[in-house]
């Protein structure tokens, strides 16, 4: 594959393709392959809570812990 096609289609070493016969030659289509035991993280539930995540980081939305007591006590203090 050409440097100049891999790099525009960030393509790397060892992607698939799905290939297809036209009248023009031959099509082919990168397909992308997620682990099954990653695939909750591409869902799109999963993927909105990320992008909000962003944003409140972003933004300066967040609490930063120096422990895990001082997260604990934070968390019990809202939960009242």
């Amino acid at each position: 594959m050409p440097d100049e096609i891999r790099k525009a289609a960030h393509l790397v070493e060892g992607d698939l393709f799905e290939a297809e016969l036209t009248d023009e030659g031959i099509l082919l289509r990168p397909k992308k392959v997620i682990d099954a035991t990653q695939r909750w993280f591409w869902s799109a539930e999963w993927q909105n809570g990320e992008r909000e995540a962003d944003e409140d980081l972003a933004a300066g939305r967040i609490e930063v812990f120096d422990s895990g007591d001082e997260f604990l006590a934070a968390l019990r203090r809202g939960a009242k």
